[in-house]
């Protein structure tokens, strides 16, 4: 959905939010996924603040794109929806992970 954002900024973008848009949005899954194959549930929990801390930076350049006037509320929306329905899901795993195992 990020790139498909992205792919609506103008071509003067391309080399600055764009790309900055595109990594951020990016680093989520792959620190989620380098995370889950660490050894430890403190390791996975620390990748996932991670995950969350670039999700945040999606938010932030999503919002920007609002202010510039280059996307729509309207088209911004959906997006800014699913970021933070993935925020809550993160704090929710994150939480889990680290509180103490069942004996």
């Amino acid at each position: 959905m990020i790139y498909g954002l992205a792919a609506k900024l103008p071509l003067s973008e391309t080399y600055r939010l764009v790309t900055q848009l595109t990594r951020a949005a990016a680093s989520v899954p792959a620190n989620i996924a380098e995370g889950h194959a660490r050894g430890s549930r403190r390791d996975y929990a620390n990748f996932l603040a991670v995950a969350k801390g670039s999700l945040m930076e999606t938010e932030t350049f999503v919002m920007l794109t609002v202010r510039l006037n280059y996307l729509s509320d309207d088209q911004a929306a959906p997006g800014l929806r699913l970021i933070a329905e993935i925020s809550k899901m993160l704090t929710a795993l994150r939480s889990r992970l680290l509180s103490p195992e069942p004996s």
